[in-house]
């Protein structure tokens, strides 16, 4: 039975931004969908391609807290440097994920890779931020970088094109990503004319962001940069490309506790969020400048 289409998203009319270095329209929740409709994701946040141009200074966000979920961040063009109180660091390039859990806290901060600043260049990024399980938001922080080379990797066949595989499983390929929680993420990267069929959970709750081009989703025409949401009856998702696409898809095991958020911080209770505040005060996440 083919999954149901909910409603269709436009791209929000304007971006905001978050630092000086990422131009994002903020899909989830910014379109009115509730973090308890698309649980466990929480947030997502859509940095469309735009060329900020050369510059000596180096854009980004400033260090900050994390703490009871975790941020998975998807380079589709540019390159983003991070550093984090743990003493991680690293670059994301092109086609590369970071699924950083901050579970029980963290410090990061998030830029512009120094060289790609000095060129320039465009800058296409997503950036989705999943709940944990109450159990877990205790976790000690950690990552999982996953480049491009460790990626699940599905040819689609008739030369439709490929899906990276980032978590879970699409059809007979896995994702090398763990998480905390039945999630799916696919990468598909689609050629014009290219389709396929594939099935996700009936329960989960699923949705798709058109990254670039513009597609069909079960007949139904989803321009460049809308956000599909579906039903939670159905399991069968078809695509077409009219163009040549990218589609980013995630469905996850709806996370049934109660969500209290403050910015940075997602917990079960106010009680926790107070916790969590006094935490970052009295320097439990660590040391970052």
């Amino acid at each position: 039975m083919k999954k149901t289409i909910e409603k269709i998203f436009p791209r929000p009319a304007s971006p905001g931004m978050v630092g000086d270095g990422f131009r994002v329209y903020n899909m989830i929740p910014g379109a009115g969908i509730t973090q308890r409709r698309i649980s466990p994701f929480l947030m997502l946040d859509f940095n469309a391609a735009f060329d900020f141009g050369p510059s000596d200074h180096v854009r980004g966000v400033d260090v900050h807290p994390h703490k009871g979920f975790e941020t998975v961040t998807i380079v589709y063009q540019g390159s983003v440097a991070h550093h984090d109180s743990t003493g991680n660091s690293g670059v994301i390039h092109p086609g590369d994920v970071q699924w950083m859990t901050a579970g029980a806290g963290i410090l990061h901060k998030e830029y512009h890779e120094k060289e790609f600043s000095k060129r320039g260049g465009p800058f296409e990024v997503v950036q989705l931020w999943v709940n944990l399980p109450a159990k877990d938001k205790s976790s000690p922080a950690h990552y999982q970088p996953i480049t491009a080379d460790r990626m699940g990797k599905a040819v689609l066949p008739g030369n439709s094109g490929q899906v990276n595989v980032i978590a879970g499983k699409f059809q007979d390929t896995e994702g090398p990503a763990r998480t905390y929680s039945p999630v799916n993420l696919f990468d598909f990267r689609l050629e014009k004319g290219g389709e396929t069929t594939f099935s996700v959970p009936a329960d989960h709750n699923t949705a798709l962001l058109v990254v670039n081009g513009n597609i069909e989703v079960n007949g139904e025409t989803a321009k460049e940069h809308s956000f599909v949401l579906f039903k939670n009856e159905g399991e069968e998702i078809g695509l077409k490309a009219t163009d040549k696409s990218t589609v980013l898809l995630m469905s996850g095991e709806p996370i049934n506790e109660p969500i209290a958020s403050y910015g940075p911080f997602v917990m079960n209770t106010q009680e926790e969020i107070i916790g969590a505040i006094k935490d970052f005060q009295a320097g439990k996440f660590g040391v970052l400048e």
